[in-house]
């Protein structure tokens, strides 16, 4: 079939990852060519090894995922046919390398694992029946994954950034400066105000001085006629402090 495969064109997170990539379904591509009972599959290869790729005569001469590296090629995703018929509700989007639990090495059934290296990789899809391979696709471009990057080989500073950046920083540095400065200006006029200004009323009286008069002392008020000394300590005269007792 004339389809060529290729990376889904919607915006996509993680359209290609290091280990991944998301690919477009082949929407409408088999009708006319399936039965209800097929499926499809997708063949995936390393790109250099596309050209020796034999389309497997039945599901058990399938290649498996765990055989990629000596093998160069594996099949995976089997998808009923139906599901990417035109009646189909929306285009479907395969992600190729999703399935992590492919590293278990027991698992016999064919699954979709992440790749091991960044390829580059080409693609078909193949419609399988019960006897054996009914159509395919053309293979897809090459297809280069992402390459991780070490953290020690990352520079800091990329060039042609490094002095914009100081100069961002400097002015950064600067406006911090200035708004500081003024934060602390208007405070300190603040405390300053609040201490120079005063209310007159308690201003006057703490500077209010006052002169006392000279009072003279108390002199002894003479006892009155008739009033002794009884009973004993007591006098006549009762608002003033007792005075010495005299014998006449």
């Amino acid at each position: 079939l004339p389809y060529v495969p290729h990376v889904s064109p919607m915006a996509l997170l993680g359209k290609v990852t290091a280990t991944t990539f998301a690919l477009e379904g082949p929407r409408c591509v088999f009708d006319g060519h399936a039965d209800a009972s097929d499926a499809v599959w997708l063949a995936v290869a390393f790109a250099n090894a596309s050209a020796a790729f034999r389309n497997p005569l039945s599901r058990a001469d399938v290649p498996p995922y765990q055989q990629l590296l000596t093998a160069r090629s594996y099949m995976t995703l089997e998808t009923a046919a139906a599901a990417y018929s035109c009646s189909a509700p929306s285009p479907p989007v395969l992600r190729v390398g999703s399935d992590t639990a492919c590293r278990d090495q027991g698992r016999q059934d064919p699954c979709n694992g992440p790749l091991p290296s960044p390829g580059p990789y080409r693609v078909k899809f193949l419609l399988m029946g019960c006897r054996g391979p009914k159509a395919e696709t053309r293979w897809s471009e090459p297809i280069l994954l992402r390459r991780a990057v070490s953290p020690s080989t990352i520079d800091p500073a990329p060039a042609g950034r490094g002095s914009a950046l100081v100069v961002i920083a400097s002015i950064l540095t600067s406006l911090g400066a200035v708004l500081a400065t003024a934060v602390l200006g208007a405070l300190g006029a603040k405390v300053w105000g609040s201490l120079c200004h005063r209310d007159p009323g308690t201003d006057a009286f703490i500077r209010r001085s006052y002169r006392t008069h000279h009072i003279p002392p108390a002199l002894p008020q003479p006892l009155r006629p008739g009033c002794g000394c009884s009973p004993p300590g007591q006098c006549c005269s009762a608002p003033q402090p007792p005075a010495p007792c005299q014998r006449i």
